[in-house]
């Protein structure tokens, strides 16, 4: 005695006005719980797979459901009879198969498969060192470097002259195989040919069928002024060729800055700490400081002391792509002779007999080093 068909409402647990969206996450739910991959072995499973599938044909497709809605089984029964049915109805799965198991396309339609050969070349980084002042103010090299060019005896196509690749035995040149899952055919990436589709027999005996060879590049390029030390720098389309005439990868240029004999950066800003004698730092003097732009008169006020910041303005490293410049900052650092003539101690003797300085701690203020920086010329 036949076995009764359920309803089809009922096979997806939604009510009758239920919604396109509704029915198909439905569908998905039993699909992935019941799909044979997943219960091996089970054809209690595998039925309710069936039948769940057979509800989801024919409540997806407006027409379908109109007919079943107002005639039963009976209005579709040519479409949905024992429990096997037109395997163009499984195009519709193959957007939920695929969330499920990471297929392409398991039913086929009209998408071919077929993965092409061209692939983008990989980018290329190279390690620059430049002197403190290049990276100040900019300059221009030139760059030599290795990379994979396209071969110009088969022009990137990997066969020897006049060959071609041959469509792939394994796949028929589809790019994919496919395998019978239960009542119905997966479609995978063909393992012969990768899904390219074809595969070379006669190989170019230059790239050895890679359609690339490894060429000396040199490149001319240019690096701002106020760059830093691990500034990186594009230059596109100069890296490594792409495979199967794919587009090329670019070039990265990480600048390594050389330190500066007695300068230290900080952003745009640049340090240095400069000498003055105990007589210069008590009655004031004018020297020459060094810069990035040769020498600069720095004035030394009277009583300055040891630890002091004078700022120099705009005289430190270019903004980089913008305007105006950093300072120089100088630390002053008061030096106390180790060695003294008789003149010189006999003049500092009587210089401390007249002078009286209190020998307690003093607290020392950072605030207050950081306001004298920022208040002296």
């Amino acid at each position: 005695m036949p076995s009764v068909k359920r309803d089809y409402y009922e096979v997806l647990g939604v009510q009758r006005g239920a919604t396109e969206q509704e029915i198909k996450s439905a569908y998905r739910k039993l699909a992935l719980q019941y799909h044979p991959d997943r219960n091996p072995n089970n054809p209690d499973a595998e039925e309710k797979f069936k039948e769940c599938s057979e509800a989801y044909a024919i409540l997806a497709d407006s027409e379908k459901r109109e007919l079943y809605n107002r005639f039963g089984h009976a209005g579709v029964g040519s479409t949905a009879a024992g429990g096997g049915f037109d395997a163009s109805v499984f195009h519709d799965f193959s957007d939920i198969f695929g969330e499920f198991f990471g297929f392409g396309d398991l039913f086929g339609g009209d998408r071919s498969g077929r993965r092409t050969r061209a692939q983008r070349g990989a980018d290329l980084r190279e390690d620059i060192t430049i002197e403190f002042e290049e990276a100040a103010f900019g300059t221009e090299k030139k760059i030599t470097y290795r990379k994979h060019e396209l071969c110009e005896k088969c022009n990137g196509s990997g066969s020897a002259h006049g060959k071609a690749p041959a469509a792939c035995r394994g796949c028929g040149g589809r790019g994919q195989v496919r395998y019978q899952q239960g009542f119905f055919s997966i479609a995978r990436t063909c393992p012969t040919c990768h899904g390219a589709g074809s595969v070379i027999n006669d190989p170019c005996a230059s790239c050895r069928g890679e359609g690339r060879v490894i060429q000396q590049k040199t490149i001319d390029a240019k690096f701002p002024a106020g760059v830093e030390d691990g500034t990186r720098i594009r230059f596109t389309g100069v890296g490594e060729a792409g495979v199967h005439s794919g587009p090329p990868g670019d070039l990265y240029l990480v600048l390594r800055v050389k330190p500066h004999a007695f300068f230290e950066r900080q952003g745009n800003d640049i340090y240095c700490v400069v000498p003055i004698s105990f007589t210069q730092a008590a009655v004031g003097t004018e020297i020459q400081v060094p810069t990035l732009e040769g020498e600069q008169t720095l004035k030394i006020p009277e009583g300055t002391q040891s630890g002091t910041i004078l700022k120099l303005r705009g005289k430190g490293v270019p903004v980089l792509n913008g305007h105006g410049k950093g300072n120089l900052f100088v630390e002053i650092r008061v030096h106390t002779p180790t060695k003294l003539t008789k003149r010189q101690r006999e003049l500092l003797q009587e210089l401390q007999g007249i002078s009286q300085v209190e020998n307690k701690p003093q607290r020392s203020s950072i605030l207050d080093k950081m306001k004298d920086m920022f208040t002296q010329a």
